[in-house]
């Protein structure tokens, strides 16, 4: 690695659990730094790698858990990208999953005939199918979602973003990306 800018440090709650797995709780070697001279946090792991200042070295943190425990949100925020992972990527009228780019979301109930923006009116949809259900019904068009809309909680999305991980995962980092996963037997 060339640079410190690409020594992300994941960071764990108290519990040594991911503060969130999608997107991932990640913070940039400077904020990780800054939170271990503030003492807020633990270093768990270190990458191979030293940045120096004319009166001190340090390793860079790869893996930090916070000192004091950060409770999940019982509620989620109510937003696109929510929505999209609640029904994980996947247009709930054709079952195909899509890039985020490709989505859009869709009210199973039109909005022009009383349907409101909520979770449980709101499923995610790719273009092609919300230009076929258009402003109608699910029974006019024969269109019913793969999966009612519902209000997650914040451990339903967490679980689902554990789906879909990121394109680089640090070594140090997978004991506790799937820390409940089970152990090969040798």
């Amino acid at each position: 690695m060339s640079s410190p800018d690409h020594c992300p440090a994941l960071v764990l709650n108290a519990d040594f659990r991911p503060l969130s797995y999608f997107p991932l709780s990640l913070w940039s070697w400077q904020e990780a730094i800054k939170a271990v001279f503030l003492e807020r946090v633990n270093i768990v792991s270190h990458y191979d790698r030293v940045v120096r200042s004319p009166r001190f070295e340090v390793r860079l943190p790869s893996v930090i858990a916070l000192k004091e425990y950060i409770p999940a949100t019982r509620r989620p925020a109510f937003t696109r990208f929510n929505v999209f992972l609640r029904d994980r990527f996947a247009c709930q009228y054709c079952g195909q999953d899509f890039p985020t780019p490709e989505l859009t979301f869709d009210h199973v109930i039109p909005r022009s005939k009383g349907g409101r923006t909520t979770w449980e009116n709101v499923v995610t949809c790719c273009s092609a199918c919300n230009v076929t259900k258009g402003n109608r019904l699910p029974r006019q068009c024969g269109m019913i979602p793969l999966s009612p809309p519902f209000q997650p909680t914040a451990y339903e999305l967490q679980e689902n973003g554990r789906l879909f991980p990121p394109n680089y995962l640090h070594e140090s980092w997978r004991d506790f990306l799937y820390w409940d996963t089970e152990l090969e037997s040798g």
